[in-house]
Order: C-alpha cells, then sequence, then structure tokens
C-alpha cells in the first residue's frame, strides 16, 4: 500500500500539521525520507531519542525480549519492570517506582499521589496545586490545566480546580501564593516547551524550602530535562534539591513509550491497592529497552560528551549569530537548547524551522521565538558540525529572502 503526505490529511484527525517529508529509515542521528534524502536528526522525536535511531543495542535488546514476553498487564510483575525499577532507584533519590507510558501519565499519576499524600496526612482543604506559567505537564485535562499555557486547556469544558499558577524564576510571587492549603508545587527544572527556560538555583533551593515550610510536596517534572539530557542524569542533580517526586519519560525509552513516578516510600504509601493503575505501564518490552537506555546512557563518558558537545553547539551557534544576527540568546543546558530570536525577528521560530528542514535538518520550536535542539546525547561531533552547516544556510535563506 502506497501512502504518502497527502494520505495523512484523509485519514487523521488534524490536530497536527506534520512535515511534508515522510521519514522511513533512521541510523544514529540520521534519517532518510520517501525519496531517500538525508536529514541530520536535531529533533530527536521531541527530546526521545536519547542515543539516536536504531542504537545496536535497543534493537538488540527488543528482538530479545519480543521473543520472550510482550504483555502481561500489573495482575502480574515482569522481571524487566523490577531490573529498571532497582536501577531508577539505585541512580536517584527515589525508594518506589510506578510505571506508565508516556510523561502525561506519569504527571497525572504525580498529581493524584499528590492530592491523596494531603488527604491521607492533613485534611479534605489540603488540595492547592502551584505551577507554573509556560510550563507543560501534557495533555490530559489535569495535566494540561496544571500546565501553565491556557491556550492548550481552553474549550473543553469545567477543568479540575484548586490550580494556581506562577511566574517561574519568582520567589517572591510564589511565596506569596502558598498557603497551609498548598499540597503540591510541580515544576520544570528546566522549562522545555515554554521556552528552554534554565532556572536560577537561588530560586529552586527557595521552592524546595517553602514547600518544606507549608508541609507541600515538591514535584519535579523531568519529562524532558531527564535522563542525561543536562549532562547528569536528572536535572535535579545539578541543581542540589532534591523533590518529593519525579517524573519521567521521553528519553527513558529511547523511543518506547514508557514512563515512570519516582518518590520517596513514605509518599508512596498512599498510592495504596485500587488507588491507581494503568494497563499497559511497565510492560516487559518496555521496561526492557528502558533499562538497556539507562544502562548506556548512565555513563561518565556520556554525561561528559554531553557537556563536550553542548560547547561545541554554542560555539558554532555563537560564530553563526555574529553573521547573521538573528538570535538573542543561546539557552538551556546540555543536549536540550534553545536559539531564542531577538527583536527583529520576533515570532519567526517556525520559519526558520521549515527553512532547516529544506536544508536537511530536522529541529523544534519551543514556542513562537524559540528554535529547539534536542538531540541524541551520543550524536557524532561531525553530525553536529555539518547539521549546523545546514541550520546556516536555513538561516541566511530566510534573511536573504527578508532583504529582496
Amino acid at each position: 500500500m502506497q501512502v504518502t503526505r497527502e494520505t495523512f490529511n484523509d485519514v487523521m484527525v488534524p490536530n497536527y500539521n506534520p512535515a511534508a517529508m515522510v521519514p522511513v529509515r533512521g541510523e544514529g542521528s540520521k534519517v532518510w525520507d520517501q525519496e531517500g534524502r538525508e536529514y541530520i536528526d536535531f529533533a530527536g522525536g521531541i527530546a526521545v531519542n536519547v542515543l539516536g535511531h536504531c542504537h545496536p543495542e535497543l534493537v538488540k535488546v527488543l528482538q530479545e525480549q519480543g521473543s520472550q514476553l510482550w504483555h502481561l498487564s500489573n495482575v502480574f510483575t515482569n522481571e524487566p519492570a523490577l531490573r529498571l525499577a532497582q536501577k531508577l532507584k539505585d541512580a536517584t533519590f527515589a525508594d518506589k517506582v510506578f510505571f506508565a507510558n508516556s510523561g502525561a501519565e506519569a504527571n497525572e499519576a504525580a498529581l493524584k499521589l499528590a492530592r491523596r499524600f494531603a488527604l491521607d496526612h492533613y485534611n479534605v482543604d489540603k488540595d492547592q496545586i502551584i505551577a507554573f506559567k509556560q510550563g507543560f505537564h501534557g495533555r490530559t485535562f489535569f495535566t494540561v490545566t496544571v500546565g501553565g499555557q491556557p491556550a492548550y486547556s481552553e474549550g473543553f469544558g469545567p477543568k479540575p480546580g484548586a490550580i494556581v499558577h506562577c511566574d517561574y524564576n519568582n520567589l517572591e510571587m510564589l511565596e506569596a501564593m502558598m498557603s497551609e492549603r498548598t499540597c503540591a508545587v510541580m515544576m520544570e527544572p528546566l522549562q522545555g516547551e515554554g521556552g528552554i527556560i534554565v532556572p536560577d538555583p537561588a530560586f529552586v533551593k527557595g521552592v524546595r524550602d517553602l514547600c518544606d515550610k507549608h508541609k507541600a510536596l515538591l514535584i519535579f517534572d523531568e519529562v524532558q530535562s531527564g535522563v542525561g539530557r543536562t549532562g547528569h542524569l536528572y536535572a535535579y542533580m545539578g541543581l542540589d534539591v532534591i523533590p518529593d517526586i519525579l517524573t519521567t519519560a521521553k528519553s527513558l525509552g529511547g523511543g518506547f513509550p514508557i514512563g515512570a513516578m519516582l518518590t520517596t516510600d513514605i509518599v508512596a504509601q498512599s498510592l495504596k491497592p485500587g488507588t491507581h493503575g494503568t494497563t499497559y505501564g511497565g510492560n516487559p518490552l518496555a521496561c526492557a529497552v528502558a533499562e538497556r537506555v539507562l544502562d548506556v546512557v548512565n555513563r561518565p563518558e556520556v554525561m561528559a560528551g554531553v557537556l563536550h558537545k553542548e560547547a561545541l553547539y554554542r560555539d558554532i551557534l555563537g560564530k553563526i549569530n555574529d553573521k547573521y544576527h538573528v538570535f538573542a540568546e543561546i539557552r538551556g543546558k546540555g543536549m536540550l537548547l534553545g536559539c531564542a530570536c531577538n527583536e527583529k525577528y520576533k515570532g519567526r521560530a517556525k520559519d526558520f524551522m521549515t527553512a532547516a528542514n529544506e536544508q536537511g535538518l530536522m529541529c523544534l520550536i519551543a514556542g513562537a521565538n524559540v528554535v529547539r535542539f534536542a538531540p541524541s546525547l551520543v550524536i557524532p561531533d561531525e553530525d553536529i558540525i555539518e547539521g549546523l552547516a545546514r541550520f546556516e544556510r536555513a538561516i541566511a535563506s530566510v534573511v536573504n529572502s527578508d532583504s529582496h
């Protein structure tokens, strides 16, 4: 059956508007479309393909597990899930793990757990959740309401209540909002969709202190920032702040759908049998792949490589910008970087992304003003250099078309 990009318009719900080309094969940090044209991948499946495409170790474990056991449900446990949970526990602050299928589901579990914990330990009135403007936590009705981008939550009827939003990096505002009614504060330790916003370390420490003062749980959404992306296994490790609950997904499966919520023994007790569940979460296929991802990523040489590659990106992007003057700053950490458009090119991030695609480079945007790169953590230096050469040509094409 021959399908093309036009087929999409005939058969798919119109909530996406994908690129004109259709990728059919990937290897490492390169992808080829139906016409056999090569692209360098700086998008990483939106910070998912942490080891690139078809990494031999992941292909091997998928084939091995695929010939053993695919699915059981949580009426039974399974060895890959138990091994992965043990490794996550050993590598982080956590004592207990809950598996889901996505970041949104991990966040849904975290929010339900926070409300339940407050009910178990305090009272029915302690239900307020504070999150941050421009934050993003998923597309379920609960998570999209907690997310701080109203455009994503409007138009679906009455929203879950007792959710308020604070300015990111504004500790005074948070202090004024918090009270004994606050049951949880949810934040990204590096805002992704909101524009690749790095927090002030003093702000993060202040949030932790305020949560302690008001007996509120601190939830870190590390769906995008986790699994080595910032040069630490999880971003909290570079901020010297330990959350009560952490969510992880995207890179955790290296492209296979999986999410996880990590927490402490005392908090975990509030998810008693029957309080929350999932049919697919923790299935053997996903957990076997994620276990191998963790084994490969959580090595000192990979983490050091992330910081080396960040420096390479920043160096070349600086030189490109010296020539074309389109970006106000390069933001982010590790392999989650944002090129923020300056006043002259305000709102033009999508133009740069589209032009990059035409030059054989896959990248992303984070809002209207930021071109986002979230490539593989092990992308070869030569692919970074070639990809940025293509990006420079894309920038030149946008700048030159403006001047004509």
